[in-house]
């Protein structure tokens, strides 16, 4: 066998490993785009509660501008603007309050959401690590399958050479 021969050997066992290292298959890949699936859907319900606290968090804060803006109530007014404006007041106060409830509510829906979207993300970070482990062990054992077989090339060119 010439030298050139050992070459092309030594460069397919090469290419061979390549492929093989890329024919790796991950035997738990159907879990893991579950969990991706699961973990998507958490981001989004965990997006839609945020969006929906900001709006009510929106809605408190202008509803307090508005009562910042009109609880003085003026003495020289008529007695039935004072009155109109108490009421208005009155029914600011009590929407305030509503919308203080609502946001307390929203807030502890966000934190619900955020700790499931933590727990999915938990779950996927512990499939896609097996994963990275499997596929470092596997490329190791083809790499030593390829230097066995290396050293196999090298020590058959030798013994040739030598005869």
């Amino acid at each position: 066998m010439s030298s050139s021969a050992g070459n092309d050997l030594i460069k397919s066992s090469q290419r061979g490993v390549f492929k093989l290292a890329e024919g790796y298959k991950f035997r738990l890949q159907k879990l893991l785009d579950i969990r991706k699936d699961f973990e998507d859907k958490s981001k989004f319900k965990f997006k839609e509660a945020q969006s929906e606290k900001n709006i009510v968090e929106d809605e408190l804060n202008k509803l307090k501008e508005k009562y910042k803006i009109h609880r003085n109530i003026d003495a020289y007014q008529s007695v039935i603007q004072q009155k109109i404006k108490q009421n208005y007041l009155n029914a600011l106060t009590f929407a305030i309050d509503e919308t203080a409830v609502a946001l307390e509510d929203k807030e502890e829906i966000l934190e619900k959401n955020r700790k499931e979207l933590k727990q999915c993300q938990v779950e996927k970070k512990t499939v896609e690590i097996l994963k990275e482990n499997q596929k470092s062990a596997f490329l190791k054992e083809q790499n030593s399958i390829e230097q066995k077989n290396n050293d196999e090339f090298a020590l058959y060119a030798f013994i040739r050479n030598h005869r």
